[in-house]
């Protein structure tokens, strides 16, 4: 459990361990041309230290496709700044010693971070040469947004939720997926067998990252599309039980709407959403070789591209009072039942849920995230109207004391606006 410190209590020094380096002061991708040991490949691009440069230079990396903005004007995102730095919260990473804000936000990576309070701008940050249009790479906070755009053509009545994923895909039945329904699916509560290994050799995951290009294949074997590999997937248990994280699931639920409506992911989340939230640049997915968006981790934005979906979101799903997403649809993303999750999510979410493709780190309280692996972050409050955005590059997928910490730093700076 988090134990806040006080707003301005001391912190230590950060040591050499807590201040890592640039993109640039490591040489990545400097010089014409960089040296070989220098560039990113595809074994090496999303580990230490070349995230640091990858993760804001997808397109340089992987082919891509566009979510366009559209041609309104950006939405205006008001400033009210606040000196927050100084604040300190209890650290994971320091023995739960304090921690300020200033050195939390070096300490832990980040390329860019950014708070808001009842719609305006309280605090923006960035580092390593993220700008204000910078797209960084979001890994699995772009499950939220399919989530979301799924609310959406429910909405319109192109689909049920309870009914078996073959109605829309017929091909699934023969794996795992067949008799399972969308609404399981959403929460993640399927049960099909899909192993989120990261970096693996031969997981569900690797598999997952060799047919979208982001790791090499295995010699002498054929690269597989991601729905190869949905297709290959075999039920391990019943349907319905306790939620289990599987990234696949997101992919497939993209899979169903695209079959739906006969469009593509890409150009469904541009006229649904982002064309509609006042996007200030055009978004993208990275896709795999039959030109499959990879829904469950490949889009890129700016941070206030971000920024202007999560207030979106905090406003009940509308945007100068034109509805988007159903307010039905946004509660229920931030309510969820904490029966169904255990460990080792309830590690940073005691009291936690996942609904809708939405992390929900209170049930009692209503507070729910987008999260990716790697540090990324978008962090909403209904209740006092606040947001945290935040990309990173921490130098390994998972490391559950940074994940303490970054919901403890936000909280803590949450709580601060509030007293």
């Amino acid at each position: 459990m988090t134990r806040p410190a006080a707003p301005h209590s001391a912190a230590p020094t950060p040591t050499r361990a807590t201040s890592p380096r640039t993109a640039r002061d490591l040489g990545i991708m400097q010089g014409f041309p960089p040296p070989p040991e220098k560039r990113p490949s595809k074994e090496n691009w999303d580990l230490a230290p070349f995230n640091r440069w990858s993760f804001q230079n997808m397109r340089t990396l992987f082919p891509t496709v566009d979510v366009w903005r559209g041609t309104g004007a950006a939405r205006a995102l008001p400033s009210a700044h606040q000196d927050i730095t100084d604040l300190a919260f209890n650290a994971a990473t320091q023995n739960d010693a304090p921690q300020s804000i200033k050195q939390w936000l070096t300490a832990s990576y980040t390329d860019g971070f950014l708070v808001m309070k009842q719609g305006k701008v309280v605090f923006e940050h960035y580092a390593n040469d993220m700008g204000l249009r910078t797209p960084h790479l979001s890994q699995s906070v772009a499950k939220s947004l399919v989530g979301t755009l799924t609310g959406i053509l429910h909405d319109e009545g192109l689909f049920k939720l309870d009914v078996p994923l073959t109605t829309f895909v017929p091909e699934l039945a023969q794996c795992g997926y067949g008799d399972a329904t969308l609404a399981q699916v959403l929460d993640m509560r399927s049960g099909v067998r899909f192993t989120e290994d990261y970096g693996l050799p031969g997981s569900d995951m690797t598999r997952i990252d060799i047919a979208t290009g982001w790791r090499p294949p295995f010699p002498g074997e054929a690269v597989p599309t991601i729905r190869d590999v949905i297709l290959a997937l075999p039920a391990e248990r019943p349907h319905g039980q306790a939620f289990k994280y599987r990234s696949i699931e997101t992919d497939l639920i993209a899979w169903v709407l695209e079959r739906t409506t006969g469009e593509p992911l890409a150009a469904l989340l541009s006229d649904k959403i982002w064309s509609r939230i006042g996007a200030d640049c055009d978004g993208f997915f990275t896709v795999d070789g039959a030109g499959t968006a990879l829904a469950d981790g490949g889009f890129n934005a700016s941070l206030r591209d971000y920024a202007r979906f999560g207030l979106m979101m905090l406003e009940d799903g509308a945007v100068d009072g034109a509805q988007i997403v159903p307010e039905s649809w946004v509660r229920a993303s931030a309510t969820g039942d904490a029966s169904a999750f255990g460990a080792p999510y309830t590690n940073a979410s005691p009291n936690g849920a996942y609904s809708r493709q939405w992390w929900i780190q209170d049930v009692d309280r209503g507070d729910f995230m987008a999260r990716g692996v790697f540090g990324q972050l978008i962090y909403l409050d209904p209740k006092t109207q606040f947001m945290a955005v935040k990309m990173s590059t921490w130098p390994d997928y998972l490391i559950e004391s940074y994940t303490l910490d970054t919901i403890r730093a936000v909280t803590t700076i949450r709580d601060s606006l509030e007293a």
